[in-house]
């Protein structure tokens, strides 16, 4: 409809010989000001030298000679601004067209034939799956849903961090402890604790024996050449466990990758491409390969060392490579730590000089960091912020909350207060994690959502079959007017891949909901409106689910 108003307002300009405007049409605050407003009035007074109101009651005029059945009224309004109020009958219309749709309602379809890659939840191997790949997952999802929404061939994928001094360290632990101590224990989750202890150990005793860092990076070496031996043998199984946890964490928060493309992969394309182009888009410094950003108005970093290796900058270089080679996306996007926006401007804009193609169809967006509110909440975390204790910390809260609720829903409710506290903040955001707000079943949170959503499932349940036709309501409600407006968040979503959007609509339908289901009695035989209420509440239920399941969050059957 945004789109039809753009229409009706550059045919009525053309008809008063104006043109060149650039104007435009949104919804205003106030719902009672119109379902759209535009400001082209204002924006011709400046250009025309004529009184705003003047200008826009010519349009009005115009615009009232051509516009559909689906417009009931234009107006002028304040200084010049022009309202458009829309029809009772294009409201059950829409109503209809969104209960035929169903759960397809809001697949906009504009990457139609198109392929997009997402790149997010990069771990780094040996290391806890910690709070910030947890953030980086609740973003990276929730793209990746929303670019299946518009249409596209949709490939997830995963960044591990394979081969590290780090990883090193760790290893000369697990061979010195012996391998078999690693096979001894029966949990995944015992194995990964080890294995994080042994990072830690590692760590510790290099900075406390500078003379072992020979030999680590010896281990380091033989694991980034694959030379058999225990090294090896010990790192194979370190990754294996790895891996198999790293599943188990994006089966628990939603998340499937068709693959992964691992850092010490990159390294190779990334040296060999740098190495490739030294003299055309790098050169050579004290033995090093440099980037020199600001001729390009950016700064100076290194993608080979002195000592001839790969750093993140080449390692990163050779991602896009294989990015585009393996899977040629017209569109790629990835998702990291907001801190790392001006080191990938640079490795973006130096990986464009190789291929301009990488550099256009990229799109990087960021997260903040979490911190957290409440004395209860972090005493439970302890020191380690890793995303299997906050998921567990936050169950509890959910527990103390409701004893009786199955374990399945206690996981879906701590994961939708999480999610919901990532979403909700712009991209880049740092986040304050309150587990009393972001809890709550009234108000601003995920669970609020969720039990919004429930609750009205379970009217429909009670209802029982709901009609497919319905007689047409004379008056139209708020609720009707912003389930009307999901496809236009979905697509604002999808145009600037920022999910916060969906979120802010997704609380204030709610809102809308729960005010007009507290003053109507929906199951009412005698009420001639019964039908046209009920197909309220399952367009609601569906709008609901759709949006849900856009951020990544799942909605329980009962809470």
């Amino acid at each position: 409809m945004e789109q039809k108003i753009k229409n009706l307002i550059t045919e009525s300009l053309k008809s008063l010989n104006i043109e060149g405007a650039d104007f435009v049409v949104e919804h205003p605050g106030d719902l009672s000001m119109g379902d759209y407003s535009t400001n082209v009035a204002m924006v011709l007074s400046k250009k025309l030298g004529q009184n705003p109101k003047d200008i826009a009651e010519k349009i009005v005029e115009e615009i009232n000679k051509n516009k559909s059945s689906e417009i009931e009224k234009v107006e002028v309004a304040g200084p010049g601004f022009i309202n458009f109020y829309l029809s009772p009958q294009y409201y059950h219309t829409a109503l209809q067209n969104l209960l035929k749709a169903g759960e397809n309602y809001g697949k906009v379809e504009i990457h139609k034939g198109k392929k997009i890659l997402t790149e997010h939840t990069s771990i780094n191997l040996f290391k806890p799956f910690h709070i910030g790949h947890l953030m980086n997952n609740a973003i990276g999802e929730s793209i990746t849903r929303f670019a299946r929404f518009s249409g596209a061939e949709v490939t997830a994928i995963s960044y591990p961090s394979d081969v590290s001094l780090g990883i090193g360290k760790a290893i000369f632990i697990i061979l010195a402890d012996g391998i078999d101590k690693l096979n001894s224990f029966d949990t995944l989750s015992e194995k990964l604790t080890y294995i994080g202890e042994c990072y830690v150990r590692g760590t510790r005793k290099m900075e406390e024996d500078p003379s072992i860092e020979p030999r680590i990076r010896e281990i380091t070496k033989m694991i980034y050449d694959h030379i058999s031996g225990p090294e090896l043998d010990a790192y194979e199984i370190g990754k294996e466990i790895n891996l198999s946890y790293f599943k188990t964490m994006s089966d628990k928060l939603g998340s499937k990758f068709a693959a992964y493309i691992f850092e010490s992969e990159a390294g190779v394309e990334g040296k060999r491409l740098v190495t490739e182009n030294v003299g055309k888009v790098f050169e050579e410094s004290d033995g090093a390969i440099i980037y020199k950003g600001e001729q390009d108005g950016l700064h100076t970093r290194v993608f080979v060392n002195k000592e001839g290796y790969p750093t993140y900058e080449a390692k990163d270089v050779g991602l896009m490579f294989l990015k585009f080679s393996r899977y040629n996306p017209d569109i790629s996007i990835f998702i990291t730590d907001h801190e790392q926006s001006e080191y990938f401007k640079v490795v973006v804009h130096a990986a464009g000089k190789i291929n301009k193609v990488w550099q256009d169809k990229t799109v990087h967006r960021t997260h903040g960091r979490m911190s957290f509110k409440g004395q209860k909440m972090s005493s439970r975390l302890g020191g380690v912020p890793i995303a299997s204790t906050l998921l567990d910390a936050v169950k509890e809260e959910v527990t103390e909350k409701a004893k009786d609720i199955p374990e399945k829903t206690k996981e879906m409710i701590s994961v939708a207060a999480l999610k919901f506290a990532i979403l909700k903040s712009m991209a880049g955001k740092n986040i304050n994690f309150d587990p009393e707000t972001s809890l709550s079943f009234e108000g601003d949170s995920g669970p609020y959502l969720q039990y919004s959503t429930v609750r009205a499932g379970s009217v429909l349940e009670k209802a029982g079959e709901i009609k497919a036709e319905f007689d047409l309501k004379s008056e139209i409600t708020e609720v009707e007017k912003y389930l009307d407006r999901f496809e236009e968040v979905v697509t604002k979503c999808i145009t600037l891949w920022e999910p916060h959007h969906m979120v802010d609509y997704l609380l204030n339908l709610s809102q809308r909901f729960n005010s007009w289901y507290g003053q109507v009695r929906i199951i009412d035989e005698e009420n001639k409106e019964m039908q046209y209420n009920l197909a309220i509440v399952k367009a609601f239920t569906l709008v609901m689910k759709n949006g849900l399941y856009l951020l990544g969050i799942e909605t329980p059957e009962k809470m």
